[in-house]
């Protein structure tokens, strides 16, 4: 049986993005493992080989699947969510029709601050 990894874009010169990442490799254990990371810093031309515009790279967490399809925002958190276990409940309720373009609402907000703060937007 193979193993499906998922390949996750993240901006590794967001210290919150940092913590965010080693938390979510603490909770998922050994499926931490499923998961490879690239940093999006300074990798705009393989980011657009990959179909990712780069500017959105900055602003929404994408994710490749095992398949080679790109997922961003909610739906990328969500599939990642979905592997673990622990996650697996919130992965699914992030997604709900009422739930989801609130969560996106904030998310958005929340980055497009830290950007602004940072002069990177």
């Amino acid at each position: 049986m193979s193993v499906e990894k998922i390949t996750v874009y993240y901006d590794q010169s967001c210290p919150g993005c940092v913590k965010d990442r080693a938390l979510f490799e603490r909770l998922a254990g050994k499926r931490a493992a499923l998961f490879s990371w690239f940093d999006i810093t300074g990798q705009d031309q393989a980011l657009r080989q990959r179909g990712i515009d780069p500017f959105k790279a900055l602003r929404e967490l994408h994710i490749e699947d095992a398949h080679g399809a790109i997922h961003s925002e909610m739906d990328a958190y969500s599939i990642m969510m979905k592997k673990i276990p622990l996650l697996m409940p919130l992965g699914v309720l992030i997604c709900l029709p009422v739930i989801k373009p609130v969560l996106s609402y904030f998310y958005r907000r929340s980055v497009n601050k830290r950007l602004a703060c940072e002069s990177r937007l």
